[in-house]
């Protein structure tokens, strides 16, 4: 029936439904987040730790100059995230978890400037971690707009990668004198959920041959990487800065692999979104 023969009623309602779901189609809340979303706000949370070891690593005199200088480049990487991101900020649902994340960034910025002290540290420390929980919250907004099982594993290899840097930092922490049971509870839960995310990637059916490749070059850093936290590799039998230094090299290594995992996931979720896409090639 044409839409001026319909009841005054309906017809209202039908127009506004049709502007409604315009409004919907808009803002993108009706649209699959892509790849590219996912990589970002994981950088969010990845930097989240590795902004707040860097400092750490600075500030404790080990690689201090390399320390900088990555940190520099790595907060470079956490605003292009944010900017990349800025889009979800006209969606109702995402943009308080958006906001948040934004103001944390930006008083997390402030503190990493501030000279090393105790209470610098405890600032970078306790900010860092409300940013993690937020871009954390924001993944899994993010995530839930992703299309099949292809956008979880992504999200979970980036997952990897904060896990690593927070090792990394907790280790640290404990170099630099905390001595705390809950440093240590922390240190030993994220060394376990890495171990149990790791062998779930690996089984995952919808890898690829480069993916697997990836994944197991993966697996044999974290045994050079998990080594060194416990004391072993390169600075075993010599001294604490030692094997502090070797932590701090082998968690950039580690943060390396880790990205090209992260890299082949965010392959095959974009082949997988031109396979369903409208006049997109079908895989079989």
């Amino acid at each position: 029936m044409p839409l001026a023969l319909l009841p005054v009623a309906a017809s209202r309602a039908l127009f506004l439904g049709l502007l409604f779901l315009f409004a919907l189609l808009l803002s993108g809340a009706v649209q699959a987040a892509g790849a590219s979303d996912l990589v970002a706000v994981g950088q969010l949370r990845l930097q989240s730790q590795r902004v707040a070891k860097l400092y750490l690593q600075a500030g404790l005199q080990i690689q201090a100059d390399s320390a900088r200088n990555q940190l520099q480049k790595a907060t470079q990487q956490l605003e292009t995230a944010l900017a990349e991101l800025a889009p979800y900020s006209r969606q109702s649902r995402m943009a308080p978890t958006l906001q948040r994340t934004q103001a944390l960034w930006v008083e997390l910025r402030q503190a990493l400037k501030s000279p090393y002290t105790t209470p610098a540290l405890q600032r970078v420390l306790a900010v860092s971690d409300d940013l993690m929980l937020a871009s954390g919250k924001l993944s899994l907004l993010i995530e839930e707009q992703s299309e099949g099982n292809m956008g979880r594993l992504l999200d979970l290899s980036q997952r990897q990668n904060m896990l690593a840097q927070r090792l990394a930092r907790l280790y640290l922490m404990g170099y630099a004198g905390d001595r705390s049971q809950g440093r240590q509870v922390d240190a030993e839960q994220a060394r376990r959920e890495f171990n149990t995310a790791l062998g779930e990637l690996a089984g995952a059916r919808e890898n690829t041959a480069a993916v697997r490749n990836a994944l197991e070059l993966a697996r044999t850093q974290w045994l050079f990487f998990d080594q060194a936290l416990v004391g072993g590799g390169s600075g075993a039998g010599t001294d604490r800065q030692s094997q502090a230094r070797n932590v701090a090299t082998t968690s950039e290594r580690i943060a390396e692999v880790l990205e090209e995992v992260s890299r082949q996931y965010a392959q095959v979720y974009n082949s997988t979104q031109v396979a369903v896409a409208p006049g997109g090639a079908r895989r079989n």
